[in-house]
């Protein structure tokens, strides 16, 4: 979450300010420390212009973006 953030050039204390949550909170969830709410994550996402799954899922969103063969079991 932090470094898609860090992408779109948003400081925390900014996004923090415009989805109306303590910074402190979002900084613990980015550093994975404590969950967040589904309404929580639904903002962050629209607010750094990011489907929801961009912020939810562990992998890098460049790994997910990679074409190619997948390994499926037989």
């Amino acid at each position: 979450m932090k470094a898609i953030r860090e992408r779109t050039g948003i400081s925390l204390q900014q996004l923090a300010k415009d989805i109306g949550r303590d910074p402190g909170y979002l900084s613990r969830v980015e550093r994975d420390q404590q969950g967040a709410g589904a309404e929580t994550l639904h903002l962050y996402a629209d607010r750094l212009g990011v489907p929801i799954a961009a912020i939810t899922h562990k992998e890098p969103p460049s790994d997910q973006d990679q074409p190619g063969p997948r390994d499926h079991p037989h």
